[in-house]
């Protein structure tokens, strides 16, 4: 794999813009190239150069093979001041190309000492283009170092907080040896923390030098399951230690106050236990403005509830950590490599001062990330893994998932199933000459119905596992955009498989019950027949809540945990997987009606006669309307939730359009049931055209965020991941006519050659494959966003918080 397609794979997906800009860098050397290629043979490339072939471009053996920043060199003094890098610099530059130095704002300009030669400006561009892309890659970095360095403050505050409130639940009555013990080995752990705090504090940027790994081998991409450890130390690694000790006396006192804390149990006092779990009755006492307990209480139920929270916390931590090393590892690895391409192009030796300056750059020299991963794993492995190195490093770095050959051999072997019974379907129905049968419309009112709820469950299975395929190819982030456990999401071969497997099982019933003429003696259809859709429809419902650790459990957690909170809308906190989740019930409303029907049809229909009363039962036409707004109510709810909680006017805007749509299916529920009608058929139609224009709009401007007059891409955004643009345009014309299939239903198109019941069908499927592309788009939105604001991680409750005015650093 080229080093471009290697850079581009391995990037953070909400840091793409903050990555080197590889592509522009090589285009502007294939503008050097383009303009050497030009020149007449006999023209000198460049001045001062051993050109030994008269000209011309060829490939040269380069004696700087090693990647600098990742190989030991011998004595190299990779940090410093930087009045003494540029001294370095100069003196290196002295003999090559380029002299690079550093700029009162801190940036860092590269002289091209040979911009007269012919093509030279373009070389100078190239340079410019390279420090503009250097100069943004560093500045991020040092930002997100600081960032993670205030966040390892407070999280070794929480682990004082913890290891204090350990040591009261194990003694509550707060005397004896064994709290001696306990405060012994706080003490100790104090000391560890507050001495780790003051070498990292020494190393960040707001110090003045820090110690210095002098070999940084191996450093490992995001997908490397290895650790990397830290290098050599300098022999002057001391002397370096007590500068950056004098510069912040301050820091270090105040850390030394708190190592040598004679109380240390003391922590606790003005803290309390952050509650952050939302449940229907911390709803009602938010409404109700009741006051939080702020009592402490000492027991293992809240220690096991503060151990869970930290160790996520952590386990995000380090995650934070290990980004930001590839970052690093990656960006400085982009420079050497395209700095290598234009020595070979132009025969110069600009890559030795480039990467000298570099490597002493915060960027290339600074090991504040790396002694921060080895002071998480040294706690959490003490702490939370009984100091079983293994087990912690398990939690701290879970291993990738493989994709394992008999998954896609039964994803395959699936889905030939699915094929062979159609046609084998189709066969029968032909060959028997079935649809010519006395029972036929009495199959299609019965049967049919039932048969078809699955259907709907495969068509939108497929779907979804389109969306994670293209969402997985355009690299989008919908494992963090839905908050799967790392290492939990399911690929899309394996929703595939899900799919294909309900598939197989619905179509075995459909072949095993399709019987059209009843028993000449008894007049009845075989009993046991009749109940194969049903019997299929428990047998998924037992699968999916099965509390064993099997077939995806805790997939089938999250799911049946969003089901819940759209069940229970306005009594939990609304969170993306919620709403999404709402959203796809909207489109399955003919599969919940289908649900209903099966209740009606076995629990108060003749199934063993194919008969049933349902159309008649004034009890079924009321629940008709009401299993159809179920999912629209849902989402109304937690639209005027996030209303309040938000006090965001657009999600009232929001709510509208749902309510708009209940009106909607209201009414043309209401026709359908009542033909003939003029009135009911013409407040459906305007109803419905309402509810699907402002819908439309809806989905077009807020949830895909097109139709941009003023972006750079006409009449879409600014930011798109598909390069081809009439995709978008597709898309949103598909939409659209999708969207008012509904017609079908008020216009009352009848064909020939297809029963009532199909209809419906097709028109439900419709919108289920709407809802299929509308996703897409969605979730695309949603990555571009966090890609706009660098928000590669989801903010993580910490168990303990302070009184405000406690200052526990004092």
């Amino acid at each position: 794999m080229k080093f471009g397609k290697e850079f581009s794979s391995q990037m953070v997906p909400e840091w793409q813009q903050a990555y080197m800009d590889y592509g522009s860098l090589q285009k502007c050397l294939k503008d050097i190239i383009e303009f050497k290629l030009g020149q007449p043979a006999d023209a000198p490339t460049h001045g001062g150069a051993n050109n030994h072939h008269g000209g011309g471009l060829h490939r040269r053996m380069s004696l700087y093979k090693t990647f600098s920043g990742l190989l030991s060199i011998q004595g190299r003094q990779r940090r410093g001041h930087f009045h003494d890098v540029e001294e370095g610099l100069q003196m290196t530059a002295s003999t090559g190309p380029i002299v690079v130095e550093r700029n009162a704002e801190g940036r860092y300009e590269t002289t091209f000492l040979m911009v007269n030669e012919k093509g030279g400006e373009y070389e100078l561009m190239f340079f410019r283009r390279l420090d503009e892309e250097f100069n943004k890659v560093s500045k991020f970095y040092e930002e997100e170092v600081e960032k993670v360095l205030k966040e390892e403050k407070e999280l070794n505050k929480q682990m004082e907080a913890l290891i204090a409130f350990r040591a009261k639940v194990e003694n509550p009555e707060g005397s004896g040896w064994h709290l001696k013990e306990r405060g012994v080995e706080f003490t100790r752990l104090s000391s560890t923390i507050a001495t780790s705090a003051a070498a990292i504090y020494a190393s960040s940027p707001a110090g003045a030098k820090s110690k210095e790994v002098g070999s940084q081998a191996h450093m490992e991409t995001v997908e490397e399951g290895e650790s990397s450890r830290g290098g050599q130390l300098k022999e002057d690694e001391e002397a370096e230690d007590n500068n950056g000790a004098k510069e912040q006396p301050d820091e270090v006192n105040k850390n030394r106050t708190r190592a040598a804390r004679p109380a240390p149990l003391d922590i606790l006092d003005g803290m309390r236990i952050n509650n952050t779990i939302e449940t229907p009755r911390s709803t009602f006492r938010g409404i109700l403005k009741v006051s939080k307990s702020t009592e402490l209480k000492y027991s293992r139920e809240n220690l096991k509830k503060a151990e869970l929270k930290l160790m996520k916390a952590f386990s995000v931590f380090y995650q934070k950590l290990r980004l930001l090393k590839s970052y690093s590892f990656l960006n400085v690895k982009a420079v050497s490599k395209i700095l290598k391409k234009y020595d070979k192009i132009t025969l110069r030796d600009a890559t030795k001062p480039y990467m000298k300056m570099v490597d002493s750059s915060y960027l290339g020299s600074s090991d504040d990330v790396v002694r921060l991963m080895e002071h998480v794993e040294a706690t959490f492995i003490k702490h939370f893994a009984n100091a079983n190195r293994t087990k912690g490093m398990n939690i701290l770095r879970p291993k990738a998932k493989r994709e394992r050959h008999r998954l896609t051999f039964s994803t395959g072997f699936s889905a030939g199933c699915i094929f062979s019974l159609i046609v084998a379907l189709g066969a029968i129905i032909r060959t028997r000459n079935l649809l010519q049968e006395e029972g036929q419309k009495q199959y299609m009112d019965t049967m049919f119905p039932l048969y078809s709820l699955f259907g709907f469950i495969v068509l939108h299975i497929i779907m979804f596992a389109a969306n994670i395929y293209y969402w997985r190819r355009y690299k989008v982030n919908y494992a963090f955009i839905f908050g799967f456990k790392e290492g939990t999401e399911l690929g899309y071969r394996q929703v595939l498989l899900v799919g294909f497997s309900i598939g197989v099982l619905a179509l075995l019933c459909v072949l095993a019950n399709l019987d059209m003429e009843v028993d000449p003696v008894t007049k009845h259809y075989e009993a046991f027949t009749e109940l194969l859709p049903l019997i299929l429809l428990l047998g998924i419902f037992a699968v999916l809540i099965m509390p064993f650790n099997f077939f995806y459990r805790s997939n089938r957690i999250f799911f049946l945990t969003c089901l819940f909170h759209c069940i229970a809308a306005p009594l939990y906190k609304v969170t993306l997987p919620d709403f999404f989740l709402g959203d796809q019930l909207t489109s399955q409303v003919q599969a919940l009606r289908s649900i209903e029907f099966y209740i009606c049809y076995y629990g108060w229909g003749d199934f063993t006669h194919r008969k049933n009363t349902c159309n008649e039962s004034g009890a079924y036409k009321g629940f008709f309307f009401i299993v159809a707004v179920i999912p629209y109510v849902s989402r109304l709810l937690q639209c005027l939730r996030r209303l309040f909680e938000e006090k965001n006017p657009e999600q009232g805007w929001n709510g509208l359009k749902y309510f708009l749509t209940i009106v909607a299916i209201c009414l043309r529920t209401a026709y359908s049931i009542q033909k003939g009608q003029i009135a009911w058929r013409i407040l459906a139609a305007i109803s419905s055209a309402a509810a699907a224009i402002f819908c439309t709009y809806w989905d077009f401007i807020h949830d895909w965020g097109l139709l941009n007059p003023t972006s750079k891409n006409p009449w879409l955004r600014n930011e798109l991941l598909i390069p081809q643009k009439k995709v978008y345009f597709i898309a949103m014309i598909l939409n659209v006519l999708l969207r008012f299939a509904w017609i079908q239903t008020v216009m009352d198109f009848n064909f020939s050659f297809m029963h009532r019941q199909t209809m419906v069908a097709v028109v439900a499927s419709l919108e289920i494959i709407r809802r299929g592309i509308w996703n897409f788009f969605r979730l695309e939105n949603e990555h571009l966003n966090n890609v706009g604001k660098y928000r590669a991680f989801k903010s993580v409750p910490l168990p303990f918080s302070y009184d405000k005015g406690e200052d526990k650093d004092d």
